[in-house]
């Protein structure tokens, strides 16, 4: 009778934990705000086919060295992001608390694309508490994570470092969640729908573009390179579409208004 109660008590005990874990998976897909959903449930899409990151070894901006080696069959973050960026720091409290709260299954890495010293990410990083590792962007970086046309910019790798998202923008955390909940197998009450890699270059409203077509940006000393983003990025074009000039010029490089006007801001950003 004794060994029936305990066997019956951990029965109960099972059940109420898996019964949790889906509730709390149900109340994240409740909090979404922009992720796909059908029927209710959260939908998930990862690339089909995906490839395979080779090892990465970085040194993160106070001196340590991340070695894939040692990640410990991670779901991992690539987040490429920049201290003048208004969307990447707006994700960053989200950030924070996805690395907190998974940090048994989860390893986020911030990829600074600021050109400046690497002492102004060091004091930003520490003024807003980030709890996961930064290192400064390179060009072995941008071979091995290509395409990256605004800021900011994530990688999800599941647990074999295979590339198997890629989100531009400002994150959505209630997706992230499920997605990392997913990839590292706990429970999760979504759809999931393997896909093709998109080559859609449009840029959303929760995005800063880095590279604009038709402009040398490269050209630009970085302070003023910094300001003439900024101001791509925020002043409407005139051609009635409704976008600022990077998004225009990005969602519709053949327009001749946007053109123009990204010129001017470019020559005035060379005379600061």
């Amino acid at each position: 009778m004794k060994k029936f109660l305990i066997a019956l008590v951990i029965l109960v005990a099972v059940a109420v934990g898996t019964f949790m874990a889906v509730r709390y998976t149900r109340q994240v897909s409740q909090q979404l705000t922009s992720a796909p959903v059908a029927g209710g449930r959260a939908k998930l899409r990862f690339i089909k086919d995906p490839g395979t990151i080779p090892r990465l070894v970085l040194k993160t901006i106070d001196g340590r060295t991340l070695d894939s080696d040692d990640f410990d069959g991670k779901v991992v973050l690539v987040n490429f992001w920049a201290t003048w960026c208004p969307p990447c720091r707006d994700e960053i409290p989200d950030l924070i608390k996805l690395q907190e709260r998974y940090k048994d299954h989860l390893l986020i890495i911030g990829v600074s694309s600021d050109e400046g010293p690497v002492e102004t990410v060091s004091k930003f990083v520490a003024e807003h508490g980030m709890n996961y590792p930064v290192v400064m962007e390179t060009a072995e970086l941008g071979t091995l994570f290509p395409g990256i046309y605004a800021l900011p910019t994530t990688f999800t790798l599941d647990p074999d470092m295979k590339m198997v998202q890629k989100h531009v923008g400002r994150l959505n955390a209630a997706i992230v969640e499920l997605e990392t909940r997913y990839l590292a197998k706990l429970p999760v009450d979504a759809d999931v729908e393997h896909v093709a890699a998109s080559a859609d270059g449009s840029l959303s409203d929760q995005a800063q573009a880095t590279d604009v077509p038709g402009l040398k940006l490269d050209t630009l000393k970085p302070d003023q390179k910094v300001a003439a983003l900024k101001q791509l990025n925020e002043q409407k074009c005139d051609c009635g579409c409704g976008l600022t000039v990077a998004q225009c010029r990005i969602n519709d490089p053949s327009c001749a208004v946007s053109l123009p006007i990204a010129e001017k801001i470019v020559a005035e950003a060379k005379k600061k």
